[in-house]
């Protein structure tokens, strides 16, 4: 029983995030957070998903400033690779004109990428070392210190990501379509007819309809990229809990784990260029 509460205790400590709040006294931590409700900062997830976006930023920029008109470095081709990559899917799946589109999904899909990268570092090494820090120059109790270092892997950073797409939507619909279309879009389909009357009582069936089809959208990008990464990251929990063993079966996992970070990283950008293209469609 007691090695049962161990590695329960092992998997939670893992899985929870470095939380601050504001509470009557100040600031507060962790622990302290927990009956704070809903403005509770993960303060980890924050901090790795922006740093990785400034990461993502610099290489690119670094990039362009190297780029020259010559035969390509091994680095900027790789970029221009990346690039291409994305545009062409841009090219084949957007039917709309934008210019935003091609770089939002290039962004989505690095970003995403790095962030997913962060779950094939091993997983005791940073929240150790976070525990090791906070004991030695604060004097906090290391198994009060929290350090999730993969921000796919909260449900809040996902659904945020899926928010702003859906904002997006919402937003190219209206502009293509105009505030009437937009409404007439989620009111007059998918059943329609000539007789008014009748179309006046499938106006509340079309708009429930539409309405669970519009907001299922987020829901399953934020739901996906959230689901397959937690799995991949409780895996590597289950395998750093078995010890001396956990460093071949991590390596075996992790080379596996490539394909998932690749590919969800892929489908969340896809899946953003169909829903934009279809909300920019004149045609419903």
């Amino acid at each position: 029983m007691a090695e049962e509460v161990t590695l329960s205790g092992h998997i939670q400590h893992h899985l929870t995030n470095a939380k601050m709040c504001s509470t009557e006294s100040g600031l507060a931590f962790n622990k302290a957070c927990s009956d704070s409700g809903f403005w509770t900062w993960h303060i980890d997830t924050l901090a790795w998903s922006i740093g990785l976006g400034i990461l993502f930023l610099a290489i690119f920029r670094s990039a362009a400033k190297k780029a020259t008109i010559g035969v390509p470095g091994k680095f900027q081709c790789f970029i221009e690779m990346i690039v291409d990559f994305v545009g062409d899917n841009v090219a084949k799946t957007f039917q709309g004109k934008s210019t935003l589109i091609a770089p939002l999904a290039l962004t989505i899909f690095v970003w995403v990428f790095l962030m997913n990268l962060m779950d094939l570092i091993p997983v005791d090494f940073l929240p150790a070392l976070a525990g090791f820090v906070g004991e030695s120059a604060f004097g906090m109790d290391s198994h009060d210190v929290y350090m999730k270092i993969v921000p796919t892997t909260d449900i809040n950073l996902t659904a945020a990501l899926a928010v702003g797409v859906f904002l997006l939507m919402v937003a190219y619909s209206v502009k293509i379509k105009g505030v009437s279309g937009f409404i007439k879009e989620l009111t007059l389909h998918p059943f329609s007819t000539d007789n008014k009357l009748a179309m006046v009582f499938l106006i509340p069936c079309n708009l429930l309809l539409e309405t669970i089809a519009l907001i299922a959208k987020p829901f399953s990008l934020a739901l996906r990229l959230f689901g397959n990464l937690y799995a991949g990251e409780l895996i590597f929990i289950l395998i750093g809990a078995i010890g001396l063993m956990q460093l071949p079966l991590h390596f075996v996992w992790a080379v596996f784990h490539i394909l998932v970070i690749v590919l969800q990283a892929f489908v969340f950008m896809m899946l953003t260029i169909v829903y934009l293209s279809m909300a920019s469609s004149d045609n419903h």
